[in-house]
């Protein structure tokens, strides 16, 4: 049933980098819209960065120019490379996929924390 998987996040000092991975499985395939987000307790999750069917990009303002989302179709995985990490990129960050039809799709989340 689960058919978005992350991965790598963890705890990093303030300037580092994660590399997050979404495995894609089932009826997903990352060929589909993707996208990363990102929650705070207590907060709205937030889009952080989008890439379309065509490959096109969006990122959020606060990440735009530190991050990447990108996608290996052979692994079926999308990928989200955050550089320079701030302290306020603290998140448990979410993978999620737009099929064909239905639903969005979510991953179970990735926790990043960087610290000062």
């Amino acid at each position: 049933q689960v058919q978005l998987v992350e991965s790598g996040g963890g705890l990093v000092q303030a300037g580092g980098s994660l590399r997050l991975s979404c495995a894609a499985s089932g009826s997903i395939f990352v060929q589909n819209p993707m996208g990363w987000y990102r929650q705070v307790p207590g907060k709205q999750r937030e889009m952080v960065a989008l890439i379309s069917m065509r490959g096109s990009t969006n990122y959020a303002d606060a990440v735009k120019g530190r991050s990447i989302i990108f996608r290996d179709n052979a692994k079926n995985t999308v990928y989200l490379q955050m550089n320079s990490l701030k302290p306020e990129d603290t998140a448990v960050y979410y993978c999620n996929a737009a099929p064909n039809r239905g639903p969005l799709v979510w991953g179970q989340g990735t926790q990043v924390t960087v610290s000062s």
